[in-house]
């Protein structure tokens, strides 16, 4: 059965104060797991020894293409040490990603990247933003870099970022269904804001039929108008409602 993780993101303003007190908000709140965004200088084992004493799993890492090419051994062991499998690469600069021919070697660069974390049994994934959906010769680089990378190379799509240029995040989680080990929950208010999961305009439950092959539903939130411990809850109670 699929699981609801935080992106610890979300309450970066608490965590960069009290980072592991973050973990243990995101488990009061029913969450099952957190995806870290930095790590805050915290020793590998006392942040294990806190996921462990709140009986939460890790569900990823957003970590930098950078961070994980320079300091690759560095970024393996950390992550091996506090349990978590996923590496995920949460942003690449734009001479990345400004024409199809650089689409194409980042994707060589992802494939690369994936097989030398393979070999430490972790796994490497990638984080959308809106500038993927930006077309080259009528097609989006999203789907330059799924066609030209590895099937094992996790899409963690960000469905907000899917629906805020006006495309459906149903029918995009429909075509890559087997790629969307995690998939990042973020809803679109009619402002065009994030808001609690429920509130904005994406049909969740249609997302949640669609993304059968699913293992971690990962919420993330940008924008608030409530306390953050209120939000946060608020989105895991309704995702829970629908994945039960």
């Amino acid at each position: 059965m699929a699981k609801i993780g935080l992106q610890l993101y979300s309450i970066k303003e608490i965590a960069s104060k009290n980072f592991l007190g973050a973990i243990e908000l995101a488990a009061g709140s029913g969450y099952k797991g957190v995806e870290f965004a930095g790590f805050f200088d915290t020793p590998a084992k006392e942040v294990m020894k806190c996921l462990e004493s709140n009986n939460i799993s890790p569900c990823g890492s957003h970590t930098s293409i950078d961070l994980i090419t320079d300091e690759f051994d560095k970024t393996v062991e950390y992550n091996l040490a506090i349990g978590n499998e996923y590496i995920v690469i949460p942003w690449i600069p734009e001479e990345m990603r400004n024409s199809r021919d650089s689409w194409l070697s980042t994707a060589e660069r992802l494939n690369a990247l994936n097989e030398k974390l393979k070999k430490n049994n972790l796994k490497l994934g990638y984080h959308n933003h809106a500038f993927e959906f930006e077309e080259f010769n009528g097609e989006y680089g999203f789907d330059i870099l799924a066609e030209n990378t590895s099937d094992d190379i996790i899409l963690e799509m960000d469905l907000y970022w899917v629906e805020y240029p006006g495309l459906s995040a149903v029918e995009y989680v429909k075509k890559y269904r087997n790629r969307l080990e995690l998939l990042h929950i973020k809803d679109l208010a009619e402002d065009r804001t994030s808001t609690e999961i429920g509130n904005g305009k994406i049909d969740f439950a249609k997302i949640v039929e669609a993304a059968d092959a699913t293992e971690w539903f990962i919420v993330e939130q940008e924008h608030f108008i409530i306390p953050q411990d209120k939000s946060i809850k608020i989105s895991s109670e309704y995702l829970g409602g629908l994945i039960k």
